[in-house]
């Protein structure tokens, strides 16, 4: 996954270097929540950055996020697979499969390679969702960054990646009623922007279960 003559050097290749040393921070645990996950987070966090620009494009999103919950409900492994499968529904698409090009983000300054066992890295990356020895909001953040680095899809990786979060949070009971706070560029070079991200998710789960939620059962 080398970069050519003039192109921007391979954000894949970035990532996937700093990945294993990231210091992901501790993390003392919260109360998993009774009933279902609250899903208003995600649900305003779409409606929020999509819903007046594209209604069409809100709604499609939307209806992936409750794919999305109810594969996490039953406990489903994350998978290319599956992800797939949400993003069928968030755009509008009968057939979705792993990019066959590199792929561009941020105006072109990052470049994301392709190399015979990109798929198979990411899906080992994705396997990890549940490692035992690392705390959820870590993994949750890894899981994130795994999806826009990797830029699995042609289309619509922001959305996957938000898509993944919610899903390995969701997956282990988790409520997470404000995401907007988690809206801001990713860098796949940035060692201290990803454990950051981890710290963020764990303050927004503690600020969630001290607040009262429609999805959370007395």
């Amino acid at each position: 996954m080398t970069s050519g003559p003039g192109q921007p050097k391979d954000s894949l290749a970035d990532w996937l270097l700093i990945r294993p040393e990231i210091s992901w921070p501790s993390w003392p645990g919260a109360c998993l929540a009774s009933g279902a996950p609250a899903r208003d987070g995600f649900q305003n966090f779409f409606t929020a950055t999509r819903g007046g620009r594209d209604s069409e494009g809100t709604a499609r999103v939307l209806t992936a996020l409750d794919v999305a919950f109810a594969d996490a409900e039953q406990g489903r492994p994350l998978t290319f697979a599956l992800m797939a499968k949400w993003q069928r529904a968030a755009l509008g698409h009968d057939l979705v499969g792993f990019r066959t090009m590199p792929a561009f983000a941020k105006g072109g300054r990052e470049r994301y390679g392709l190399a015979p066992d990109t798929q198979a890295l990411f899906e080992h990356c994705l396997s990890e969702s549940v490692q035992p020895n690392l705390p959820l909001p870590s993994r949750a953040a890894r899981a994130h960054l795994d999806v826009l680095f990797f830029h699995p899809f042609e289309d619509g990786n922001a959305r996957a990646a938000m898509l993944a979060l919610a899903f390995v949070l969701a997956r282990e009971g988790v409520l997470l009623d404000q995401v907007r706070p988690l809206e801001t560029t990713r860098w796949a070079d940035d060692v201290e922007g990803a454990a950051d991200l981890a710290v963020l998710l764990g303050i927004l789960i503690i600020a969630a279960e001290r607040r009262p939620s429609r999805g959370r059962q007395s």
